[in-house]
């Protein structure tokens, strides 16, 4: 965030604490100092206060030289977690679907201009990026962002087409906002989204929204699929009709739990 658009609460040490814990990731699960100061744009001396401060609450752990995060950093997820009952409603629809199509399949929530995976079945590996809970994309490359976006108030989407970065992700992607906005008016006609090779070469992937007895989309399914193997026509003819049935059957779920069991990151702020 540009220093100017901070506002007079804004704790920028905060923000730099949490930049240390988000250095470590999969590919990097453990970093010496110099790579934390180095991917965190920070001198060595404040890389080193916030890993010494982190090792003395527990959440890194250190030989002396590499350091890595610890299973306590969980706790900072599992207020949100434990209130959100979303992902353990759809599991047992996503595992019926994904034994139906034998293709992946995940449910995926809006916060702020990404969407993140709350749960996934897999079957392969189809993309390059490993997806697991807690992965997050722009939410307007996705199939499952722009069926989520596209039930937003127009205001809303123009003003999220404004801020967003459209930069190309392959050949394919959709770089003009005002081919977005046409594209998301279609998706919100029609029900459901397409996504063709726009997020990776190669994937295709449909999505449809999840509505809670409120009718207000909370978050979206989607099934991926290797474009080599599956042609547009085929995911709307073989996949589609099974998504859109097991979405029916999670909205059935909804309406006896109620929108606030249901309620993603993003919903939750507008309410």
């Amino acid at each position: 965030m540009p220093a100017a658009a901070r506002a007079p609460h804004f704790v920028r040490s905060f923000e730099r604490g949490l930049a240390v814990i988000r250095a470590f990731d999969a590919d990097h699960p453990e970093l010496t100092l110099s790579q934390v100061a180095r991917t965190c744009d920070m001198t060595r001396a404040a890389a080193r206060r916030f890993l010494l401060t982190l090792l003395d609450l527990g959440y890194v752990h250190t030989d002396g030289r590499m350091f890595r995060l610890t299973p306590r950093v969980l706790e900072l997820g599992y207020s949100y977690l434990s209130g959100f009952t979303l992902p353990d409603l759809a599991e047992p629809h996503l595992e019926q679907l994904v034994a139906q199509v034998r293709e992946s399949s995940s449910l995926c929530v809006l916060d702020g201009d990404d969407i993140v995976y709350v749960a996934r079945v897999p079957t392969s590996r189809i993309m390059t990026a490993t997806i697991t809970v807690g992965t997050r994309f722009p939410a307007h490359v996705t199939s499952v962002g722009r069926v989520i976006l596209a039930h937003l108030p127009d205001e809303e989407i123009d003003a999220r087409l404004a801020r967003a970065e459209l930069r190309p992700l392959t050949a394919r992607t959709i770089v003009s906002a005002e081919s977005l906005k046409a594209e998301l008016l279609r998706v919100r006609r029609q029900g459901y989204a397409i996504v063709d090779q726009e997020l990776e070469e190669g994937l295709r992937s449909v999505a449809a929204p999840v509505r809670d007895r409120d009718g207000e989309v909370v978050a979206a399914v989607n099934i991926p699929v290797h474009a080599s193997r599956n042609s547009m026509d085929s995911v709307r003819r073989d996949l589609l009709p099974h998504l859109l049935a097991t979405v029916a059957r999670i909205e059935a779920d909804l309406k006896v739990t109620g929108p606030a069991r249901a309620a993603s990151p993003d919903s939750e702020r507008r309410r």
